[in-house]
This record gives structure tokens, C-alpha cells and sequence, in this order.
């Protein structure tokens, strides 16, 4: 278990392999105290000289450090970890790491956004990716999925436009990694399949509070086979033990200016501090028999399963417990590919999928190089692999012997096969029967009745928060015949929804329709989830005079929760009691921001200058803009008095409450006070 330590320990840790070692050239030769410093010249100011080998060495390998940026999830980061099956799942998959809940399959997961390029914010309203690789004894699996269960079509053939349209603009190359622009709308408007993709990520599933508090999606539809041959349909998700939550949309905004590595941040140091991200694998399964059982398309990408209809069961955890070592190297350069696949676990005819099974792979041929991509450290297998693949770029294995082909009786036939018995993949025998055609399935053209369930089951904030989004989206578009085709298209999912949003951007509103679609599916709303404070980040505004005794015990009670408190003040160095006792300032105004935590805790100080105060009711009216919970202790109180704020819904003052630091950490744990009146 990795404990957290101070910037120069860990420096220390980083640095222990070079310690006492002597810089040399990429060819062992070492490198003289000079060599390093200055170029070899014909005279002190003269011309450089060719033959000077290390300078075109050194330059060499720094002109051609980067490699292509992933098209699509380029704004990554990523954490290694461990999955341990809770119970045998013999029953349904053969697949090994899935047997044994006394194993410890050693896991790299990669979570991204999808739109933006490398250098972009992390905040923006997008999907995530996210992408887990299991080292298995039987080789590596990789679950490449989502936090959206869906997707916005149907065929892989749509994939190219899709990404063309979502993309800058390639005539002025704006706006970057943003959908708020006319050719992704129009490429909406003109591919319907897409419509309840594009009510998740008008949602605030798009906008989430950190990579450990977002869900994880396969999207597709799988296989499981077990030792008998016999199969099921299935779904993966990945659940977060904190709970699914989001920020809002101007929050979202002002922490891509504030900080655009905010995500990346929070996944580091909660492993840095030892407080590891968790996550539980449930699986959705329908047997075979099943298929045709349901009012939608069973392999169609763009539905999914209501878990009120197909329940999720559980069935292990992951943990993720160490941060990776170095960018490039693990995060940059890992390959994850949906046809990693290993014993008990197949695929289905979903086009999108099969159209993933080759672009991955091609992908990775561009970007790593070659096709010796799975023999870089982030990427081999754990397991011993053997096969006669030979030479290409990046080759590192050195294969003796003539013999590079099967079948072969000079090397005896090896490497030989394996049987089934012995742990051969084979791929489940399904019956297949048609003509070659171009042409799309009829159970897979219902494009709305699954974004009508999706609306039925959000909370009245939450719908006002896509109104929101399509509003401020749709209003970034500049041709109204646009703005016309999405209203009028989204006028099939829910009348109230297309005529707020016409009415917002200032477009004739669509006649109502008669929207048949009466189910929810209360699983789809977030304000049914875990709610819990662990690891949530308080702001605790202090200056100078605060009273100890108050104060101390409602911090000491915080802690115990597992809430991260942060002192802010108007200067570094340390803020005193009234007592004298001396707290450490973690932040001053500026360069903290009420955007960056999770609630605002007002100790106040009866010795501070106004300017203190004008800072401090900036910081806690724009918490409060923002539905954050806020909580008052004595003097402080006077600052919520002046902000009008004390009688609103997750505001605690200690001056009214009887356990203030219970009805504080109750305020915490609701995450939000939508309920509460914002002007």
C-alpha cells in the first residue's frame, strides 16, 4: 500500500535508479562533463561540427518524441490497479480471471474525453472514455468502453463522419474540443440513430465531478461462454463506489480556465494519498433463448438494457492503487483494442463492433509504429506468448532458429496449438444465414423511443439541465435551418424539451406530438446514486482570530469522514487563533477557486481587513451559484447574513443547528441543493 509522500520523497523514489549512475550515450559510450553542455565547434565561434555524434544523438531522439495523437480519447491519463472477482463465475464464462476470487488480476485503465485534441481541457461536454486492461494468465483482455452505455450509431461505417462533424471545423479549425458548432449538429439533424447518445451527453453525464465518481460502459453487446459451450448475451458496466456525480455546466467552464487538468489532478492524488479509486464490474446477461425477447434490438449500439428489466449483478471490484511512472511511456503509448479478448468471452454481430475490431488495430499500426506494438512494457502480456510473427518495426523479441512458419517438422511443429481442453480460443460456433447486403436491420430504426426513457427518468433539475445544454449548444449555431432540424427532430423525444429549446434560441416552436413512450428507468438518474463524502474536498475560509474552540472539533469531525479539508486565506504562511494557535494556509484567493472543491466551510476571523471579506463572499456566493453545500461557524455566519444565503437548502449555520458538524456532513453527502433558489 503506497502511503503518501511529500514532493522531494518522492523525487527521491523517481530518481533512485539513476542515483550514482554515469550519463552515457544511447550506445553505452560515457558521456564526458563537457559533452553535454556545448556543441563541438571549429573554435569557440565557430561553425558545429558534424561528426560531433552525441549532439546528433541527442537531437535526433528529441525531434522524433512525439508520435501522432490519438483521433479520438487524445486527452487521457491513466492509473494502474487490481480486479478481484467476488464470487466463480463458472456458471456463465470460462474466462480464468473470472473463476478464482482469491486472484488478483493486475489491471491499466485509461480514461479520456473524445473530441478534443491532446491540449485541451478536461471539462469540456463530451463523452469519456474508459478503457481497462486486465493482464490475464491466459493472455490480455481489454474492456474499451465509455461512461455513456450508448452510442451515436448504429454501423462503423458512420464513424469517420461522426468524428469529421464533431471536430473543429477543418476551415478555421474552431472550436476545439466542444459539439456547440454547425457541422456536429447537422450531422445529428441528418443521422437520427443518434438521438439518445446526444440526450446523454446533453446531460450532466458528459460534464462528470472526477474520473473516480463516472461509470463505466462496454456499450456493446458480448458474449460469455462457459466450459459447456453454452452462451450469453452480455453487457459490462463498471460502477464507483463514491457514487455518479457531475459538475454544472458554468462550473464546467470556469475549471478549464481554473484548471484544465482538473480530472487528471484528482485521479493522482487520491492515489498519491492512499484514498484508491474503486469500482465494481457488474454484468448484464440474457441467455440466447432471450434474443428476440424485448422491445428493441438486443445488439443495436444506440439502446440499452433498462436494468429495471435486466438487473445488473455484481460480481467483483477493481482498485486502482498506483500512478503511473511516466506519461509517454504507459498512458501515450498503451494500445487497447475490444478484440483483445481471451477464453469465455466473445462477440456478437452489433456493426459497430465489428467495425471496431479492425480499426483498433490499424490505429495502433500508424501511431506505435508497427505491428510489434504489443511488445512495448505498457502493453505485453503477463503471460508467455510464442507464435512465428517475425521482424517488423520495434521488434524487441530475438527469435532463434530457421523455422518461422506452421506447420513445420524442423522444430517439431512448435509452437504447437492448443486444444480447447487446454486453453485454445475458439470462437463460439453461431449460426449464420443471408445474403450479402447493404442495408440496415428494422429492429434497429426506433431512433426515439429509448431518449424518451431517457428524459422520463431524469429529476426536474436534470431536465433543465439538458434544456440547458441543447439551449446554449443549439444557440452557438449559426444557421437557423439547423437549429430548425434538431428542435423539430427532438420534438419526437419530448414536447416540453423541443419547445423551451426553440424558445430559447429564438426558433418557432414544433407542433406537440403524441409521445407514446410512458416508462422511466430510475437507474438513469444520478440523483439515485451513492451518496457518500469520502474523499470530498472542503474549502475552510479562515483568517486570523477564529475561535479554536468552535472550529477545531467540526474539522476534527470532517476528518473523520474522510472529508479533505483545505485552508484558504488572503496570504500563505499561517493564520492564528484566538487562542494563538496556529493554522497552515493551504491557499490564498487567488490561487484557489471555489470551483476546485466540493463544499465551502466560512470559520471566519474577527480581525480581517474588508478586503478579506469581499474575497470571501465572492468565493462562497459562487460556491452557492453553483448548489454547493455551505457551512458557517460563528463570526462567519455575519458573511452568509450579508450574502443572503442563510435560509436557502444546504446551508448550515452553527449559530441554528444543534449538531452543526452532522447537518454539515449530511449537506456534503447530497452533493447538490437543486431545490435551492439561484438568481
Amino acid at each position: 500500500m503506497k502511503s503518501h509522500n511529500s514532493k522531494k520523497e518522492q523525487l527521491e523514489q523517481f530518481t533512485k535508479d539513476d542515483r550514482g549512475k554515469k550519463m552515457t550515450t544511447n550506445q553505452g559510450v560515457k558521456v564526458h562533463e563537457d559533452e553535454d553542455e556545448f556543441s563541438l565547434k571549429a573554435g569557440e565561434r565557430g561553425p558545429t561540427l558534424m561528426e560531433d555524434f552525441h549532439f546528433r544523438e541527442k537531437m535526433t531522439h528529441f525531434d522524433h518524441e512525439r508520435i501522432p495523437e490519438r483521433i479520438v480519447h487524445a486527452r487521457g491519463f491513466a492509473a494502474h490497479g487490481e480486479f478481484q472477482v467476488y464470487d466463480s463465475m463458472k456458471e456463465f464464462t470460462k474466462a480464468d480471471f473470472l473463476q478464482d476470487p482469491s486472484k488478483k488480476t493486475p489491471v491499466f485503465v485509461r480514461f479520456s474525453t473524445v473530441a478534443g485534441s491532446k491540449g485541451s481541457g478536461e471539462l469540456a461536454r463530451d463523452a469519456r472514455g474508459f478503457a481497462t486492461k486486465f493482464y490475464t494468465e491466459e493472455g490480455n483482455y481489454d474492456l474499451v468502453g465509455n461512461n455513456i452505455p450508448v452510442f451515436f450509431i448504429q454501423d462503423a461505417m458512420k464513424f469517420p463522419d461522426l468524428i469529421h462533424a464533431v471536430k473543429p471545423e477543418p476551415h478555421n479549425e474552431m472550436p476545439q474540443a466542444a459539439s456547440a458548432h454547425d457541422t456536429f449538429w447537422d450531422f445529428v439533424a441528418n443521422n437520427q440513430e443518434s438521438a439518445h447518445m446526444v440526450m446523454w451527453t446533453m446531460s450532466d453525464r458528459a460534464i462528470p465531478r472526477s474520473f473516480r465518481m463516472m461509470e463505466g460502459f462496454g456499450v456493446h453487446t458480448f458474449r460469455f461462454i462457459n466450459a459447456e459451450g453454452k452462451s450469453h448475451f452480455v453487457k459490462f458496466h463498471w460502477k464507483p463506489v463514491l457514487g455518479t456525480h457531475s459538475v454544472v455546466w458554468d462550473e464546467a467552464q470556469k475549471l478549464n480556465g481554473k484548471d484544465p487538468d482538473f480530472h487528471r489532478r484528482d485521479l493522482w492524488e487520491s492515489i498519491e494519498n492512499g484514498e484508491y479509486p474503486e469500482y465494481e464490474l457488474g454484468v448484464q446477461m440474457i441467455p440466447e433463448k432471450d434474443e428476440f425477447s424485448f422491445d428493441f434490438d438486443i445488439l443495436d449500439p444506440t439502446k440499452l438494457w433498462p436494468e429495471e428489466d435486466v438487473p445488473v449483478k455484481i460480481i467483483g471490484k477493481m482498485t486502482l492503487n498506483r500512478n503511473v511512472d511516466n506519461v509517454f511511456a504507459e498512458t501515450e503509448q498503451v494500445a487497447f483494442h475490444p478484440g483483445h479478448v481471451v477464453p469465455g468471452i466473445d462477440f456478437t454481430n452489433d456493426p459497430l463492433l465489428q467495425g471496431r475490431l479492425f480499426s483498433y488495430t490499424d490505429t495502433q499500426l500508424i501511431r506505435l509504429g508497427g505491428p510489434n506494438f504489443h511488445e512495448l512494457p505498457i502493453n505485453r502480456p503477463v503471460c508467455p506468448f510464442h507464435n512465428n510473427q517475425r521482424d517488423g518495426y520495434g521488434r524487441q523479441t530475438i527469435n532463434q532458429g530457421p523455422v518461422s512458419y506452421h506447420k513445420n517438422s524442423l522444430a517439431q511443429n512448435t509452437p504447437e496449438p492448443s486444444t480447447e481442453a487446454e486453453g485454445g480460443y475458439k470462437h463460439y460456433e453461431e449460426k449464420v444465414d443471408g445474403h450479402e447486403i447493404r442495408a440496415r436491420s428494422e429492429s434497429f430504426k426506433d431512433h426515439f423511443s429509448q431518449a424518451t426513457l431517457f428524459w422520463n427518468s431524469m429529476s426536474d433539475a436534470e431536465k433543465q439541465h439538458i434544456i440547458n445544454a441543447f439551449s446554449f449548444e443549439l444557440g452557438k449555431v449559426e444557421s437557423e435551418s439547423v437549429q430548425k432540424q434538431v428542435v423539430e427532430m427532438f420534438s419526437n423525444v419530448s414536447t416540453e424539451l423541443a419547445q423551451q429549446v426553440a424558445e430559447a434560441i429564438g426558433v418557432e416552436p414544433p407542433v406537440s406530438k403524441d409521445i407514446k413512450v410512458t416508462k422511466s428507468s430510475p437507474a438513469l438518474s444520478q440523483e439515485n446514486t451513492v451518496k457518500s463524502v469520502v474523499t470530498r474536498k472542503v474549502a475552510i475560509i479562515m483568517g486570523n482570530g477564529f475561535d479554536e474552540t468552535e472550529v477545531q472539533p467540526v474539522l476534527e469531525n470532517l476528518k473523520k469522514q474522510g472529508i479533505k479539508l483545505e485552508l484558504i486565506s488572503d496570504q500563505l504562511g499561517s493564520v492564528k487563533s484566538k487562542k494563538g494557535e496556529l493554522y497552515q494556509v493551504d491557499h490564498t484567493f487567488l490561487t484557489a477557486d471555489s470551483v476546485l472543491f466540493d463544499a465551502v466551510l466560512v470559520a471566519g476571523g474577527n480581525e480581517e481587513k474588508k478586503d478579506f471579506y469581499k474575497k470571501a463572499i465572492y468565493f462562497v456566493h459562487e460556491a452557492y451559484s453553483h448548489f454547493k453545500p455551505i457551512g458557517a461557524i460563528n463570526v462567519g455566519e455575519d458573511l452568509l447574513n450579508v450574502a443572503d444565503m442563510k435560509d436557502s437548502p444546504g446551508v448550515v449555520l452553527s449559530g441554528n443547528s444543534s449538531d452543526f458538524s452532522k447537518e454539515f456532513i449530511d449537506a456534503i453527502a447530497v452533493h447538490r441543493h437543486w431545490d435551492r433558489h439561484v438568481v
